[in-house]
């Protein structure tokens, strides 16, 4: 359980308009229990939690965020994560949470299997897009733009 306190305390610390990602080897499978769908997505592997699972679904609601590798309908190849050394289990353990006011920014999040990387586990790849804005505000109301053509005429 220190592991999801550290974790909380290091998120507590951050900046609160900042873009939080947490992204990682967790240890938690994820279930499709409807009760934890504001967290999950339908789209996990599991059809149980374990665990670190319960601890994660309860960290990752308790800071508002949503946990991003289980929104995307992929096949179940392309969800695992882990594959055990004799190649005979599988399991989703890596995990992706943004905060839920910056979900809209996530586009995709699959594995990728193909990579030599010398693990067990299998990349985690995500786009993400960044939205920023342009509208300048200055206490809450809208920057006026000067035409400034129309300032050098003699009469203005």
């Amino acid at each position: 359980m220190f592991f999801y306190d550290e974790l909380k305390h290091l998120f507590d610390a951050c900046p609160k308009h900042d873009v939080k990602l947490i992204i990682g080897d967790l240890n938690a499978q994820i279930c499709k229990e409807a009760i934890y769908y504001p967290t999950i997505g339908k789209e996990a592997l599991r059809q149980e939690s374990n665990e670190n699972g319960k601890r994660l679904i309860h960290l990752a609601a308790s800071e508002n965020m949503v946990i991003g590798t289980t929104l995307f309908s992929r096949k179940d190849i392309h969800k695992i994560t882990w594959r055990s050394p004799n190649a005979h289990h599988f399991s989703q353990i890596d995990h992706l949470l943004i905060d839920s006011r910056h979900v809209s920014h996530l586009m995709d999040v699959r594995t990728h299997r193909c990579a030599s990387v010398d693990s067990d586990h299998f990349l985690l790849l995500l786009q993400i897009r960044a939205r920023i804005s342009n509208a300048k505000k200055f206490l809450g109301k809208k920057v006026e733009k000067y035409d400034y053509e129309k300032m050098t005429l003699p009469e203005k």
